[in-house]
């Protein structure tokens, strides 16, 4: 992807699950081409350098956690980084009520079916079940 830095000291209002706002670091964007589509995510920092992308698609709710994943990124190098949905994830607040998780900005939420990375959490219940076949 392509980044698109911000100046220096860009913050943005990013939502919790619990309903808080908080003021995220935000050096810039990477911009990504798929199928023929140029597609934009806000970047954050949360202070090691790398780029916290927090996003939703169109698998979001249906094969996917319903608010969103977290994926990180390299610093760019030479104004690109990669950008790899293989390494998207569920935020803690998927297995526990007790986690105070970042939702994806609406910036962030992708007109694209993201197919790539960590699916939908069924429960300990569900793995169970499905384990011995039960239902």
């Amino acid at each position: 992807a392509r980044f698109e830095p911000h100046p220096k000291g860009r913050t943005m209002p990013i939502a919790t699950v619990i309903n808080t706002v908080e003021p995220m670091a935000n050096p810039g964007v990477v911009v990504f081409e798929h199928g023929g589509k140029s597609y934009r995510l806000e970047a954050l920092d949360e202070g090691d350098g790398q780029l916290f992308l927090i996003f939703a698609d169109r698998t979001s709710g249906k094969t996917t956690y319903g608010a969103g994943r977290f994926l990180y990124a390299d610093p760019p190098k030479n104004g690109v980084t990669v950008v790899d949905f293989n390494q998207a994830y569920n935020p803690p607040c998927v297995f526990t009520h007790y986690a105070t998780c970042p939702l994806p900005p609406p910036e962030n939420r992708l007109d694209v079916a993201v197919e790539a990375g960590e699916k939908k959490y069924r429960g300990p219940v569900a793995q169970a079940a499905s384990k011995t076949g039960a239902r």
